[in-house]
């Protein structure tokens, strides 16, 4: 009976040999995904270790490493059901909810979040439409324009989150002011402020104060 197996297999090619309906292995496909993956991958990299890295800030890679990888993936093996253009979409319309369910995420990592999104879709489910060279000049935009953005926009400024006591600055006319009285106890050129929070029960109000960088004393 072994014998009889083996002579089987023999016979057919690895392409028609099937488990519960699924082939052992499909050279083609497999060397598709393979180079496609490893393609992905790269392009993460440089988006995650080399740009997104270099702030400092990691708390997050973990995240996109898995979401971009589990997402590609999946788009990849779900390439033939048909679904390309809504299903890209249903990805950031669910990722977007999920944001308002969970802690909050920074903007920025946020931008990062979706921007990972993008290339693992991109990179999965072009078609034989798109040629190699439109498929490595578009990621390559996408890591350049985030380069750039990062080089020169946000390393350019930075934030500190304080408590602030003197609730009555926080009024719409009394902007200027409150600006002022930040600079005056800082030290820095404000550009900004956001509100987190204001809790008037106590008359604080937690503030988000960006400067700028370039403004600030270089050290000797």
């Amino acid at each position: 009976m072994i014998l009889d197996i083996l002579q089987e297999v023999q016979d057919l090619g690895w392409e028609d040999i099937k488990f519960y309906n699924l082939s052992l292995i499909d050279f083609r496909d497999f060397g598709k995904l393979f180079f496609r993956l490893l393609f992905n991958s790269g392009v993460l990299f440089v988006l995650i270790n080399l740009i997104y890295g270099k702030s400092g800030r990691r708390e997050f890679t973990f995240t996109y490493y898995a979401l971009g990888t589990a997402i590609f993936l999946m788009c990849f093996l779900l390439e033939d059901v048909k679904l390309e253009l809504g299903f890209a979409l249903g990805l950031f319309a669910v990722f977007g909810i999920l944001k308002y369910r969970t802690d909050p995420i920074p903007i920025r990592e946020m931008t990062y979040l979706f921007v990972v999104i993008g290339v693992a879709v991109l990179n999965a489910l072009a078609n034989k439409k798109v040629s190699v060279a439109e498929l490595v000049l578009t990621n390559a935009a996408i890591v350049f324009c985030v380069y750039l953005l990062e080089k020169f926009l946000i390393k350019s400024e930075g934030h500190i989150d304080m408590i602030y006591e003197k609730i009555e600055n926080i009024k719409i006319e009394n902007k200027d002011t409150l600006l002022a009285d930040l600079e005056k106890r800082t030290g820095l050129k404000i550009k900004r402020f956001e509100y987190v929070k204001v809790d008037f029960l106590k008359d604080i109000a937690y503030l988000r104060v960006y400067y700028d960088k370039t403004a600030l004393p270089k050290e000797a």
